[in-house]
């Protein structure tokens, strides 16, 4: 089984998925009926430099989804981008797997900048 990645740039809403569908897409609910996809909206502040979680929103498609987002997430124009990611398309780690992936860190101290200076010039740390 061959699985194929498509690359997409910063902004980018695949043609595939642009809000030109011909028919709505639904996802079963667990009370049995049909509703849209969630997405996760991550939104740029205008004083960040990270996208961070806003929410999370119904919508047909990645389209509807940032224009929801837009509408919901940065009414005031605190926004300079909009992320959007379709929930199932979202993988976490098991927190009972937490000592086997954190751990191993923990005796490099060199991952640990605490003992070095940064100066003042430096900005966004």
């Amino acid at each position: 089984m061959q699985i194929k990645f498509n690359k997409y740039y910063y902004g980018d809403i695949p043609e595939d998925n642009g809000g030109q569908q011909s028919e709505i897409k639904k996802v079963p609910a667990s009370d049995g009926k049909e509703e849209w996809p969630l997405w996760e909206v991550f939104i740029r502040s205008k004083q960040g430099l990270d996208h961070k979680h806003a929410g999370s929103l119904h919508a047909v498609d990645a389209k509807m989804a940032i224009e929801n987002a837009r509408d919901v997430y940065t009414r005031r124009q605190e926004g300079t981008s909009i992320w959007v990611v379709e929930s199932k398309n979202l993988f976490a780690s098991n927190p009972a797997d937490n000592e086997m992936l954190f751990d191993p860190a923990n005796n490099k101290i060199y991952r640990h900048p605490t003992f070095y200076e940064l100066p003042d010039e430096v900005k966004h740390m």
